[in-house]
């Protein structure tokens, strides 16, 4: 028994794996593809992957949003749990990472669903504000630039629906939140951490998955 998380050692990561992991050959395929990119690091894990498809399972959703897409294997995971009318509002800047992605989307016959729009994210955010879609999201998963957080998640507030969810990536940082900020990003982290717990707006629960996972929940 134990009154809190276990640290995962690679034998009892590896038995997680075989005992729960269950991935379509092309998101097989897109991480290995990923394995030796010079930002690997920036891909989520498997069962991060497998859980967020879980969730907007367990939410029904037909509209969501993912900030950062790096190679494009999270918009697969969501892509592959959404029905054939869902879609995804893709927001990244690189065409170069994205590209990687675009060919295990079409294999995998998710496509179709996959919107992706090349620009600053807040800017696209403004866009489908301005256009009066505030409400009409279902999910949100926002794993970006750091010191963009807070806006992101203020823009994602808006255009999600009452009982629509957010879920933040990297909130843990590596361990680097609970100790006194030496960067930007740190400190843009521990802030935004600090406003969620205080957020009345919200249900929230911080989970040590991966790099450490937010999810908010809009009232």
């Amino acid at each position: 028994m134990s009154n809190r998380s276990l640290n995962l050692d690679d034998t009892l990561y590896g038995y997680l794996l075989a005992h729960s992991l269950r991935e379509h050959p092309e998101q097989i395929a897109l991480r290995e593809a990923t394995r030796n990119h010079p930002r690997a690091g920036m891909q989520i894990s498997p069962e991060q992957g497998q859980f967020m498809a879980l969730l907007v399972k367990l939410l029904g959703a037909r509209r969501t949003i993912e900030i950062g897409v790096f190679t494009g294997y999270s918009a697969l995971s969501v892509a592959l749990a959404l029905p054939d009318d869902g879609r995804i509002l893709a927001c990244d800047i690189s065409d170069e990472y994205t590209g990687i992605g675009r060919s295990y989307w079409n294999r995998a016959g998710v496509a179709h669903k996959i919107e992706l729009r090349l620009a600053p994210a807040l800017q696209t955010l403004d866009e489908e504000l301005a256009a009066g879609a505030s409400g009409r999201y279902d999910f949100a998963f926002i794993d970006a630039d750091k010191t963009g957080y807070a806006d992101y998640y203020e823009r994602c507030l808006q255009l999600l629906r009452p009982g629509g969810l957010i879920a933040i990536d990297n909130v843990l940082w590596s361990g680097a939140v609970a100790q006194p900020a030496r960067d930007d990003d740190t400190r843009s982290l521990q802030a935004l951490n600090q406003r969620l717990h205080d957020d009345e707006r919200i249900d929230l629960s911080m989970l040590p998955v991966g790099d450490g996972l937010t999810l908010a929940r809009k009232r």
